[in-house]
């Protein structure tokens, strides 16, 4: 409900995010409310919100323990904001931390709220895991017995396969598919090469690289458990040892994805800022950019109809349409690299008039982007994917590279997403 008759222009301060971690490394020991509490503490630092009351905080996690039923709440409450900060708990996969932004820009537009942080953490590290249903019916018939024989009566029925878990699963259970089987046979179908996907992945690389080494990263990034940066980074990947790498998903001869052009599997947290601008001047806080558009879209991939990781293809257009405006009418593209051929498929298929004409009702193709403009400091590759967390990462860099590019107007976000859906967005220069 709007609060007022004014649309608030929703400002971007700034974020923050510990460094990305390979899964099983450095924050092992870790668990997401502690990265979360970091990623948010590094915001609170920053921008000197201690003690400061803000409208809501919105954040979220794919891997999540039962005892974080109430994560971002107790993350706000260990951070140091005012223990009254309102906090909930929110969850689109791979795009959650997007989508909370999306979801504060929205209050903060309708005036019913002045702030708010949005955040996203995962770790595969600590991964909940569970023991079979009929153990677990066990346990329960224990618990709900009256008298001590019927306490231990159900344990009678214990068998060694009981004690075997259930780790989690990444497969879609409408397809039985993992997301890299999923993505083979996407390239497979939009005929993208292992070639391309090198040459995607080692840009990644080469650009993260590039943006470290310049101190890009300095004022974004908060350390954490002794990690100052990326650990997935290599700086000194190449070509040749990206196609010496053996197929992951699959071992059939047209296979093309690999550890090299896929993301991996990764531990971290990060969080953004927004505002409206009344509110960041009254505070003396920077106005970096500007979120101005968001879309989600789904495809109905569990019949076969499209390629599971395809919904950014169709939220993209969506958005444009409603921002009156072109895919060649952005200076940057913050494509989320979940595999390098995601990102070559749904190029592709913007590059279609097939597809437009068909997937889209456009009359002809929805347009190409200027590769140079792409993954500018690299992405999801190079640096890492810990799943809630990579929208509010993306929306950070994005939003810096807008406020020190003084030729710069707008940038564009496309987040794939598990479940055959997609989360976009567009940030103007302020």
């Amino acid at each position: 409900m709007q609060v007022g008759e004014k649309i608030h222009r929703v400002a971007i301060v700034g974020g923050s995010r510990i460094p990305f971690a390979r899964a099983h490394g450095a924050y092992a020991g870790l668990d997401n409310t502690h990265m979360l509490t970091a990623a948010l503490s590094g915001i609170v630092k920053r921008f000197d919100l201690q003690g400061k009351r803000l409208g809501e905080v919105a954040a979220g996690a794919v891997m999540k323990h039962s005892k974080d039923f109430n994560l971002t709440r107790e993350s706000v409450l260990s951070c140091g904001l005012d223990p009254q900060t309102p906090a909930y708990d929110l969850q689109r996969a791979c795009g959650t931390s997007l989508e909370a932004a999306i979801q504060i820009a929205n209050k903060i537009a309708l005036g019913q709220i002045d702030c708010g942080i949005a955040a996203g953490v995962d770790t595969v590290s600590d991964t909940p895991i569970v023991y079979p249903q009929s153990y677990r019916q066990i346990l329960l018939s224990a618990y709900r017995a009256r008298s001590a024989l019927g306490r231990i009566k159900p344990f009678f029925g214990l068998r060694p396969r009981h004690f075997v878990p259930e780790l989690p699963n990444a497969s879609e259970p409408r397809t039985g598919l993992s997301m890299g089987q999923s993505c083979e046979l996407m390239a497979e179908r939009w005929q993208i090469g292992r070639a391309e996907q090198d040459q995607l992945a080692y840009d990644s690389h080469r650009n993260a690289a590039a943006a470290w080494q310049d101190g890009f990263f300095a004022d974004l990034v908060t350390p954490l458990a002794g990690l100052t940066r990326d650990d997935n980074l290599r700086a000194d990947i190449s070509l040749a040892k990206l196609a010496g790498l053996r197929t992951s998903f699959s071992r059939s001869a047209q296979a093309t994805l690999t550890a090299g052009n896929s993301t991996p599997l990764t531990d971290g947290a990060s969080a953004v800022l927004l505002a409206s601008e009344n509110w960041a001047r009254a505070n003396g806080l920077p106005i970096l950019a500007y979120l101005s558009h968001g879309k989600a879209a789904a495809v109905d991939f569990a019949s076969g109809a499209e390629g599971l990781l395809m919904a950014p293809a169709y939220a993209v257009p969506a958005m444009l349409a409603d921002a009156g405006l072109t895919l060649a009418d952005f200076d940057y593209y913050e494509i989320h690299e979940a595999f390098a051929a995601q990102v070559l498929c749904t190029l592709k298929a913007w590059e279609s008039a097939d597809f437009s004409r068909e997937k889209l009702g456009l009359s002809a193709a929805l347009g190409s982007i200027d590769r140079s403009k792409l993954n500018v400091k690299g992405s999801s590759i190079a640096i890492g994917h810990p799943f809630a967390a990579t929208g509010a990462r993306i929306i950070a860099t994005l939003a810096k590279m807008l406020s020190t590019d003084t030729r710069a107007r707008r940038g564009l976000i496309s987040v794939c997403t598990a479940g055959g859906m997609g989360v976009t967005a567009i940030l103007e220069r302020a």
